[in-house]
């Protein structure tokens, strides 16, 4: 390893399994101290057993590197306050803020109530505002007193939230909602040296691998490329969030197997402007114009 993220402070929520345990391990191989947050909840977000967030930091120790263990919910205030906090009081500093934590709760949407809504609404858009919104108050304090730092955020999106997906509205709107927030933050907080930006990763977790099983699957061959393996989302992830990654702000990131690919979002296409009020029939007929010069749309994700 080439110690990329050395002496740097790393929190990664969701960090107990699948993604977030991979980034968890991947910051600490490069260097970084790592608080690594789980509340250890199952699949649907009720409450679980054991301590993932435990686990992965005493495995990171066993292999040489530092991490405490923060088991709260940082979709509250106090859960986030106390995220940051953790940082601050175990190893004295906050670089990165690395926001995964989120579970499933699918359903079609005439069959989505209200509960369901709330609860993947919480974890995934909650959950990421409210770390962001306390590690930037830090940030902003040490960028006032004169401590400009070489901050990083890194969200997560989906496939889901950029293209949508069917039986998982709850889920799409919460991730395009990640969107929106990590471009705002990235406008907002690049005076205080914060730079925020997002990954919609493609890998085999506890949330695709039912939904998903087949594409999802590992390999048989032994030795075959694992081209889901969540490992292979890391590596970008820890370049985001080191000082490397400097100037890089405000993007949104696809990552499956091998492969990168900058996302580009809403673009102004073919426009048509009459210069004063359209008819309805006008406007109709103009806007079948306009979108038979437009690119089509990419499929809905998860759509047969």
């Amino acid at each position: 390893m080439t110690g990329l993220c050395a002496g740097r402070v790393a929190v990664v929520t969701g960090a107990g399994r699948g993604l977030g345990r991979a980034h968890a391990l991947a910051l600490a191989a490069e260097g970084a101290k790592v608080v690594v947050n789980d509340l250890g909840v199952a699949l649907d977000g009720a409450a679980g057993q054991g301590s993932p967030a435990q686990d992965v930091a005493a495995e990171i120790r066993a292999l040489g590197g530092e991490a405490v263990a923060h088991g709260g919910d940082i979709a509250t205030t106090d859960g986030a306050v106390s995220l940051v906090a953790t940082a601050l009081d175990t190893y004295g500093r906050l670089d990165t803020l690395v926001n995964n934590a989120g579970f499933l709760r699918d359903r079609m949407l005439i069959n989505l109530d209200e509960d369901d809504w709330d609860a993947v609404l919480r974890v995934h858009l909650k959950g990421h505002f409210l770390p962001l919104r306390h590690a930037a108050a830090h940030w902003r304090a040490e960028a006032k007193a004169g401590r400009a730092p070489a901050a990083r955020v890194v969200n997560t999106s989906s496939g889901a939230g950029l293209l949508g997906s069917v039986g998982q509205g709850n889920y799409s709107a919460a991730k395009a909602g990640i969107v929106g927030l990590t471009l705002v933050a990235a406008a907002e907080l690049g005076r205080y040296g914060v730079q925020v930006n997002a990954i919609a990763p493609a890998a085999r977790t506890r949330m695709t691998e039912r939904t998903f099983a087949e594409t999802m699957a590992a390999p048989d061959q032994a030795g075959a490329f694992d081209a889901m393996a969540p490992e292979n989302v890391s590596p970008l992830v820890v370049w985001l969030a080191s000082a490397d990654s400097a100037g890089v702000t405000g993007r949104v990131f696809e990552a499956e197997a091998g492969r990168i690919t900058v996302m580009e979002g809403w673009r102004p296409g073919p426009t048509a402007d009459k210069g004063a009020r359209w008819t309805p029939a006008e406007a109709g007929d103009a806007a079948r114009k306009l979108l038979a010069a437009a690119e089509p749309p990419q499929p809905v994700y998860g759509a047969s």
